[in-house]
């Protein structure tokens, strides 16, 4: 019932029409209507040579062919031109949802089971889909850089911490390249004692440029005037 109750009655509604999806279809923008309903509302727009989405105005040029419900949920799971294809799929290839950094491989759903099914893979890493896996592997040992070199300031391969970098200060990766939210709480702390030295420089600014008002044309008064520009020119 709760279920029911988070489902969008408009998304089964016919935005031409106003009525429940009769033979829905989906145009390529996403949207759907009743296959009789955009037949008609771009049959009236073939003289123009130009078909809109009725909902979102998107153009299409040509016409567009029109994909079932269950054709445009497939072509949502196959990899286009910007998706990283499964490596494991034959013809044609669905979107990968991992890539494992051991087997240098990117996988969909089906083909990623076994990463989670077999202990054979369980110390794989796994990470978002991406196309550069082969940056992640040792040009001279054909390895995996799983290690940081601090020395040399660069990822290595275990191979190379016991050969051109041994002795050198190594980590993992993982440890060198902390998340993101610690390296952002670090330069919030180092931007809010910049911000307070500043603030406390200005205060002792105003106090000297006051005293200097003050005591000008006082014997003793140039003193003031040369810390007042030692202090404006630090700030």
């Amino acid at each position: 019932p709760q279920t029911l109750q988070k489902l969008d009655p408009d998304a089964f509604c016919c935005w031409i029409c106003l009525d429940l999806l009769k033979d829905p279809v989906t145009v390529p923008c996403g949207h759907s209507y009743c296959m009789g309903c955009i037949k008609t509302h771009w049959d009236e727009g073939d003289d123009r040579k130009i078909h809109c989405c009725p909902q979102c105005r998107q153009a299409f040029t040509p016409r567009p062919v029109l994909k079932t419900g269950l054709e445009a949920a497939a072509d949502h799971c196959y990899a286009g031109a910007e998706d990283v294809a499964c490596d494991f799929c034959t013809g044609r290839k669905l979107k990968s949802v991992k890539s494992c950094l051991q087997c240098l491989a990117s996988y969909c759903g089906k083909h990623l089971q076994p990463h989670y099914q077999s202990l054979t893979f369980n110390k794989h890493k796994l990470v978002e889909p991406s196309e550069k896996l082969q940056e992640n592997v040792c040009s001279c040992h054909n390895e995996v850089m799983k290690l940081f070199c601090r020395s040399d300031h660069q990822c290595i391969c275990y191979l190379c911490s016991v050969e051109e970098h041994k002795g050198h200060d190594t980590v993992s990766a993982e440890t060198e390249h902390m998340p993101f939210w610690i390296q952002r709480q670090i330069l919030g702390s180092i931007l809010l004692q910049i911000h307070l030295f500043i603030l406390v420089q200005q205060r002792r600014l105003f106090y000297l440029r006051s005293g200097f008002l003050q005591n000008r044309g006082v014997p003793g008064s140039q003193s003031w005037y040369s810390v007042l520009l030692s202090i404006n020119l630090q700030v």
